[in-house]
């Protein structure tokens, strides 16, 4: 489904190409299923970005913990002169993961002083954020033009029109890189390679290895914010599934895997308990204690983005860094 004029917008201005209703509640639905009947049991960290779970999502990076979307803001606003500048004549942005595109708009603000129009194509699973940010950034720039993909990140690259004659700048932000295994990250470096032409730009947003204490508390802030985050999924299930979660039941805990490079990402039983998901005729049983794996967050060195560039076909260009040497904000350009 293709929503056009979308919130008033002109239809020139404004396209949402809703893929993830396709097939979203099915695909949902077996996911859920495969993944509370393994063993250990887990769930998708795709599904935690419903409207609700991007809300909390945004409140997660205005906690003291959550230090990366102010390093990478940070980071944007000092140097986004430094990144347009690598690639002139460039009239397209693609945003994989947009969410509410506030950081965004750095970048956005340093490209439309230069040049009198941008086509933005942003990516997120949430149709309805992309909607509101969309209208947001419409209401900004009224050169703006959007053309915006409700759906996974592989789904929206199959899905792109071909490429203009003039250079695109891809941004994959937030160390959302992360969130792949190392295997799945190289080859998704490589689907977006697939998908652009030598000299093409990718600015991927990666964190940095550093301390226990500091990656912990992250992923785990005082106020429970993540908590919530992370238990909304299981409130979806209940939503959209009739399941009946408790979902104070449960507990967040989050753990450095200094061997592996990753903090792993636990929701556990706080007691014995069943659960009953009845749209999928299906019953299952936690023990006290019990943990369902959510999702991994990988750091990195440079030496390590460095390789996995090359591996997928791009060169890395420039690094910056936070003052605090944080994160980092990676270019790499499509190689010949």
């Amino acid at each position: 489904m293709t929503n056009q004029a979308k919130l008033g917008q002109p239809r020139s201005r404004l396209v949402i190409h809703d893929l993830a209703q396709r097939n979203g509640h099915a695909e949902f639905s077996r996911d859920i299923r495969e993944g509370l009947s393994s063993y250990p049991k887990h769930l998708f960290p795709k599904y935690l970005y419903d409207e609700l779970g991007s809300r909390l999502f945004e409140a997660i990076c205005e906690v003291d913990e959550y230090y990366l979307t102010r390093a990478e803001d940070e980071i944007l606003k000092t140097h986004a002169d430094e990144i347009v500048a690598g690639i002139p004549d460039c009239d397209t942005l693609i945003e994989l993961g947009s969410g509410s595109a506030e950081k965004t708009r750095t970048v956005i603000d340093t490209f439309m002083r230069q040049r009198r129009e941008l086509l933005f194509i942003p990516v997120d699973i949430s149709a309805s954020t992309l909607a509101e940010s969309a209208h947001a950034l419409l209401d900004s720039y009224p050169s703006l033009r959007i053309d915006a993909y409700a759906s996974d990140y592989f789904q929206a690259l199959d899905a792109l029109p071909p490429l203009g004659r003039n250079p695109v700048l891809v941004l994959f932000l937030g160390s959302n890189i992360g969130n792949f295994e190392p295997t799945e990250a190289r080859n998704f470096l490589s689907a977006i390679r697939r998908v652009l032409r030598p000299e093409d730009v990718l600015l991927l947003g990666v964190d940095l290895k550093k301390d226990r204490q500091t990656l912990e508390a992250a992923y785990n802030d005082s106020l429970g914010v993540t908590r919530a985050f992370i238990v909304n999924e299981l409130g979806r299930i209940n939503r959209e599934l009739n399941a009946n979660f408790d979902l104070w039941a449960f507990g967040l805990r989050s753990f450095f895997n200094e061997q592996a490079g990753r903090v792993e990402v636990y929701l556990e039983s706080l007691r014995a308990q069943s659960v009953e998901i009845r749209e999928l005729n299906m019953s299952i049983h936690l023990e006290a204690g019990e943990r369902i794996y959510v999702e991994s967050a990988y750091k990195y060195d440079l030496n390590d983005l460095r390789r996995f560039g090359k591996e997928a076909g791009f060169d890395l260009e420039q690094t910056w860094l936070d003052k605090q040497k944080r994160f980092s904000s990676n270019l790499f350009r499509a190689a010949n």
